[in-house]
């Protein structure tokens, strides 16, 4: 099998990467309390964003990596629910949150282009 992306040179890739590392950092202020709760899930959420799109990498069709694309989507609407969530009830604040909803919107953005050229030009 020949790996037809290299994950690491996909620019979406490496803004995901840094949204998790963002979202850490977020979350490193959130109360003891919620470890368990909405940290973890954030951080499970925004970790799965650029683990599948490098699993849709070594896909052997372009079917399979815009399925991995879904999920990477999936996963940061789910993530976007969890910061709302965490504004709402008051964890983070709006300033914070205005970031981090930029930050993802980008890498959403990014993801639905990816999985287009994907899917207008498979291999």
């Amino acid at each position: 099998m020949r790996l037809k992306h290299n994950f690491k040179n996909l620019k979406v890739w490496q803004k995901a990467v840094d949204l998790a590392v963002n979202v850490y950092e977020l979350t490193i202020s959130f109360p003891s309390e919620e470890r368990f709760g909405i940290t973890s899930q954030m951080r499970r959420c925004s970790v799965s964003i650029p683990s599948n799109i490098a699993e849709g990498t070594a896909r052997n069709s372009s079917k399979s990596f815009s399925n991995c694309l879904d999920i990477s989507l999936g996963e940061s609407f789910e993530l976007e629910t969890q910061g709302i969530i965490a504004r709402r009830v008051g964890i983070l604040s709006e300033e914070r949150f205005t970031t981090f909803s930029e930050e993802l919107s980008e890498v959403q953005k990014m993801i639905i282009g990816l999985k287009n050229t994907i899917e207008e030009n498979p291999y």
